[in-house]
């Protein structure tokens, strides 16, 4: 690949990652002049990409959709397909790869033409599923299509949101990222209008607009946008403390029931005290009975209820195992 060719290739990389940029921020990603910018993107254009220019004494381009696809190596069928299959992964189909698939759908719809935005949404609006129901709540492709490409542009936005309990209400945000956490889509932003960072399910966004205004970016309060939302999600369920005499040893019970060290107390080389947290009491319960270890329940009292209830149905469905 001559050095012009790969050149280009970078270039329209750059301009398929945001919604715009100027003359000399694209020489200085590039490494040339803004002189050779201009020649590199009447390249593009000559190759039928639409670069479109704004005027002024710095410049801006930004990649468009244009009356045709432009020349990636597909033809019509292909990106049509493409299209259908990156909404489907972007929900969460393929665990693993959501995230880079909304990256990729944001690029491919930036430049899909008309003509073939009216065949996806045929063939989507057309098609049945035999499968079971979603693992989790849908969320709406275009939805996510939108939040992706203000996040990527810093371009403030604006939404209706419900809430767990229904209520809904007006949004103003700067979005940040979006987190894909199991089958569900979080977005990170800052809200204008409470001044402080917030996590909005996507699922319950509706009708997001962007504005036009573009936002400085803000630094978060963690490492990064995951750790936000796993935070946030772990201080919106109720925690419990959970207190059992285990009759093993404290390496044993480290290595079979999962705990952090410092969560156990031995107390002799054959019993230890194990304190942790829980958000459900019902799977710490099935946890513990699944050890084949003997214990006894210190605190709190709903796990001893809990696993009172657990034996219960163990011996009724032990008992009807033996009647057939």
């Amino acid at each position: 690949m001559t050095e012009t060719a790969a050149r280009l290739l970078r270039l329209l990389s750059l301009l398929q990652t945001r919604r715009e940029w100027t003359g000399p921020e694209l020489a200085d990603r590039l490494g040339v002049t803004v002189r050779t910018v201009r020649r590199d993107i009447e390249r593009l254009r000559e190759l039928e990409y639409p670069v479109h220019a704004s005027l002024g004494s710095i410049g801006g381009y930004r990649l468009a959709a244009g009356t045709a696809l432009p020349p990636l190596l597909l033809d019509d069928d292909e990106a049509v397909a493409i299209t259908l299959g990156l909404r489907d992964v972007a929900l969460g189909a393929v665990e693993g790869i959501d995230e880079s698939s909304a990256r990729a759908l944001v690029k491919l719809q930036q430049v899909l033409p008309d003509r073939l935005r009216r065949r996806v949404e045929a063939v989507r609006s057309a098609t049945l599923s035999l499968g079971g129901p979603a693992a989790g709540p849908l969320v709406d492709p275009d939805t996510l299509v939108v939040l992706a490409a203000a996040c990527r542009d810093g371009e403030r936005i604006r939404f209706r949101y419900r809430d767990k309990g229904d209520t809904e209400t007006r949004r103003l945000a700067e979005p940040h990222n979006l987190v894909s956490a199991g089958r569900r889509w979080y977005l990170v932003a800052w809200d204008i209008d409470r001044a402080d960072w917030r996590t909005f399910r996507v699922d319950r966004v509706d009708a997001p607009q962007p504005i036009g205004i573009r936002s400085t970016p803000r630094e978060l309060p963690t490492e990064d946008a995951a750790v936000f939302v796993a935070r946030a999600l772990a201080g919106s369920r109720p925690i419990h403390r959970v207190t059992f005499l285990v009759h093993a040893s404290a390496p044993a019970l480290v290595e079979s029931f999962r705990v952090r060290p410092e969560e156990i107390e031995p107390i002799d080389d054959n019993t230890c005290l194990l304190r942790t947290s829980a958000d459900s009491l019902a799977w710490t319960a099935v946890r513990i009975a699944h050890l084949g270890l003997e214990f006894e329940v210190r605190d709190p009292p709903e796990m001893a209820d809990m696993l009172a209830d657990l034996g219960r149905k163990l011996l009724r469905a032990a008992g009807r195992a033996t009647d057939a």
